[in-house]
């Protein structure tokens, strides 16, 4: 049964007069996992839940998705994945960013003015390969013809070779995204710059060729130690 956002009337206060897309984002932003789950319990029908998380939008045309992206909440991202329907690779409206720019934008921002740690390392590989894993496509260029992979810090070497590794693995399959001279094209308008839905990246065949390329370097590990 779902859960009525009125059982609990100090969170209802602080949203009365709020739609369910603002509070969806406010959740997305604050990292409130219990906030986002009762406002999807409350919506009820899962056609519904996706329509609404996959359409609602800040004022400056980012999805609930890059909301949590551009602050690193790992678990509403987590839980964000987990929802039927739900789409990987949105497009904001003023960069062309999908929600795997908007995640290295804000790893980058955690070393601007400190070192690279190990726990930021672990971190950035960790978010990265949630996202990637469930449907995020690494070779998405956006408005400045960029993707992911260009946007890391070079101190991040690990997640570079994290990023490089993911595309590989794509062009390996023979898949090929044609991005022409200059990026992303501009709409008509001031409309919104949708999805990249029809991004022929799989999740499934991602991590299947994963698991055979971390196979392959083991047994070849193995190998050269038996030579010594």
């Amino acid at each position: 049964m779902a859960k009525d956002l009125r059982a609990h009337p100090e969170q209802d206060q602080e949203h009365e007069g709020a739609s369910v897309g603002e509070i969806l984002i406010e959740a997305a932003r604050r990292n409130n996992t219990e906030l986002l789950q009762e406002t999807i319990d409350s919506i009820g029908d899962e056609d519904k839940v996706a329509k609404i998380l996959n359409e609602t939008k800040t004022v400056l045309g980012n999805y609930i998705y890059h909301e949590a992206a551009l602050r690193g909440n790992y678990e509403i991202i987590d839980m964000l994945l987990d929802q039927t329907g739900f789409e990987c690779d949105p497009i904001s409206r003023i960069e062309h960013d999908t929600p795997l720019h908007s995640a290295i934008r804000y790893l980058n921002s955690l070393t601007e003015s400190s070192p690279l740690t190990p726990a930021i390392s672990s971190f950035s590989t960790e978010l990265i390969a949630m996202m990637i894993e469930a449907g995020s496509d690494p070779r998405l260029r956006n408005k400045a013809n960029l993707t992911p992979y260009q946007l890391v810090d070079p101190r991040n070497e690990k997640l570079r070779a994290q990023l490089q590794d993911a595309v590989d693995v794509v062009q390996n399959q023979g898949d090929y995204i044609e991005v022409e001279e200059g990026g992303f094209e501009e709409e008509e308008g001031e409309g919104d710059a949708g999805s990249a839905s029809d991004s022929d990246f799989d999740p499934e065949e991602y991590r299947r060729e994963m698991e055979r390329m971390k196979n392959s370097k083991q047994a070849s590990g193995n190998g050269n130690r038996n030579v010594i």
